[in-house]
C-alpha cells in the first residue's frame, strides 16, 4: 500500500475510487487537503466567531458542509446560503426553517418552554399536513406575524436568546454573507448598516467565550471592500478571518498523479508538473475539470500521456461551452459588484493583463491605463481621488482573486486558466 504525504495530510492510494467533482460541493470522504484548515477553523471557534474567505469554486462550501455533517464538541450545526437574500428577515426565517428540518427537537423544546412566537408558529404548522412542504415553515412564520420584515430584529433577538437559554452549543453557518449585504446596498443601504451593526452587537454580547452560539460566515467576494464602500469596515473587525489556503504545487501534482494512476492511466512524470504550470493559482473546480478531461483524452488516445497532452486539453477546455459557462461568471460578477469608475477600469486592466507574458504588467503601466479609462469618462476627480480609486481597484481585484502580485509591483492573473480564457474572449 502506498501512502502519499503532503504537509501532514495523508492520502491513502486505496481510496483511489475518488470521483471527479465538477459541479456540486465535494462529499466529505472526497475532500482533498482540507483537514488542517478544518482543524484550524474548529480551534478558532472555541473562542471566536469566524469568517472564511475564498474565491468561488475553491471548496469553501465543501468545507462548511463537512463541518455540518461532522460536528465537533456536541455542536448543533445548521447551514444557510444567503446569496440571494435581500433582507435580514429572510436569514432568520431560514434559520428557524433549518432548525425545523435538522434539529426539530430543539424548536419543540423552545415551544414547550413558553417561547410564545414559536409556539404560535408551531400551531400554524400543525394545522397543515404533517408532511410540511418546502417553504411551509416560512409561511407559518409570516402567518404568525405578517410584519416580519418590520419586526425582524425583535424576532431574531428573541430566537437567539431562547436558543441560549437551552445551553447547547450551536454553530450557525451563514454562507455568502457579502452577497446579501451587496443585495441590500442599492435600495436599502441604511438597513444594511443597521443589520451589520446589530449583527456585530449580537456577536459581542455576550462575549464569544461565554456564549453557546458561534457564527461561521463565508464569502466568495471581498467583504471588507463591500463594507469599505459603506464606510463601516469596523463592523467585522471582531471576526477571525480565515482564508482558505491555495493548493500548493505539490498538492496539485499529487492530485493529478493519484486520480490518473488510480484509473490505470500511464503518464510521464512531468505531466503533473505541466498541469501546475497551466493552472497557475489552482482553483480546485478547474483542477478537477482539467484532470477529468485529461483522463477522457487518454481514453481516446490509449497511450502514455506527455506534457503536450496537457497543453492540448487546456486549449480545448477554454473553448468548451461547459467551461465558458463557468468562467463567464468571473467576467459578469464585475458588472454586478464593481461600481464606476472601477467597473470599466477593471475590464480594461484585466484585458491588458490577459495579453501580457508570464511576468504580468507593472503597477505603473496599470496606473497609466487606469488614468486613460478615467479620461474617457465624464468623472472629474482630483489626483488624490484618482490615486485612491486606483488603489481600491487593485485591492479589490487581488481580494476577489483575479490578480496577484507575482513580483514587486508586477501583477498577473492569479489563475493561468482564467488568463487564457480572458485573452481568448476579452483580450
Amino acid at each position: 500500500m502506498v501512502v502519499y504525504i503532503v504537509k501532514g495530510v495523508g492520502m491513502d492510494s486505496n481510496q483511489a475510487g475518488f470521483d471527479f467533482y465538477t459541479g456540486a460541493p465535494v462529499d466529505d470522504e472526497h475532500l482533498w487537503f482540507r483537514d488542517p484548515f478544518i482543524e484550524q477553523v474548529w480551534e478558532k471557534l472555541r473562542t471566536q466567531h469566524v469568517l472564511i474567505t475564498a474565491p468561488r469554486r475553491t471548496g469553501k462550501t465543501s468545507v462548511m458542509f463537512h463541518m455540518l455533517s461532522r460536528p465537533r464538541a456536541d455542536y448543533l450545526v445548521i447551514y444557510q446560503n444567503v446569496q440571494d437574500f435581500k433582507h435580514p428577515a429572510q436569514l432568520f426565517q431560514t434559520v428557524i426553517e433549518n432548525f425545523h428540518e435538522k434539529h426539530p427537537q430543539l424548536l419543540q423544546q423552545l415551544a414547550a418552554k413558553g417561547y410564545k412566537f414559536l409556539e404560535q408558529t408551531w400551531s400554524n404548522l400543525m394545522r397543515r399536513l404533517e408532511n410540511v412542504e418546502a417553504g411551509g415553515v416560512k409561511i407559518a412564520l409570516r402567518e404568525s406575524d405578517p410584519n416580519w420584515e418590520v419586526n425582524w430584529k425583535r424576532h431574531a433577538e428573541d430566537l437567539l436568546n431562547q436558543i441560549r437559554s437551552v445551553g447547547k452549543p450551536i454553530l450557525l453557518i451563514v454562507d455568502e454573507l457579502p452577497d446579501m449585504i451587496l443585495n441590500m446596498k442599492p435600495d436599502h443601504s441604511a438597513e444594511a448598516r443597521e443589520f451589520l451593526a446589530w449583527f456585530r452587537t449580537q456577536r459581542q454580547n455576550p462575549q464569544p467565550s461565554k456564549d453557546c452560539i458561534r457564527w461561521l460566515c463565508g464569502g466568495s467576494i471581498n467583504l471588507a471592500g463591500t463594507l469599505d464602500d459603506l464606510g463601516r469596515v469596523d463592523l467585522i473587525n471582531d471576526l477571525s478571518v480565515e482564508e482558505l489556503p491555495v493548493f500548493t504545487p505539490e498538492q496539485v501534482e499529487e492530485f493529478v498523479a493519484t486520480m490518473l494512476s488510480s484509473r490505470g492511466v500511464a503518464l510521464d512524470d512531468s505531466v503533473p508538473r505541466r498541469m501546475v504550470e497551466q493552472l497557475g493559482r489552482p482553483i480546485p473546480f478547474f483542477l478537477q475539470l482539467a484532470t477529468q478531461n485529461l483522463h477522457r483524452h487518454w481514453q481516446k488516445v490509449q497511450r502514455k500521456l506527455i506534457p503536450n497532452d496537457v497543453d492540448f486539453i487546456f486549449k480545448e477546455l477554454i473553448a468548451r461551452p461547459s467551461a465558458r459557462e463557468q468562467l463567464q461568471h468571473y467576467y459578469s460578477r464585475i458588472r454586478t459588484y464593481y461600481t464606476e469608475p472601477r467597473q470599466t477600469a477593471a475590464y480594461q486592466l484585466l484585458a491588458l493583463i490577459s495579453q501580457s507574458g508570464p511576468e504580468g504588467l507593472s503597477r505603473k503601466g496599470l496606473k497609466t491605463s487606469f488614468e486613460q479609462s478615467l479620461a474617457e469618462s465624464d468623472l472629474k476627480l482630483t489626483k488624490a481621488e484618482r490615486d485612491n480609486q486606483f488603489s481600491k481597484l487593485l485591492r479589490d481585484l487581488e481580494n476577489d482573486f483575479y490578480i496577484c502580485e507575482v513580483a514587486e509591483d508586477q501583477y498577473d492573473f492569479a489563475s493561468g486558466l482564467l488568463k487564457s480564457w480572458w485573452r481568448r474572449n476579452y483580450g
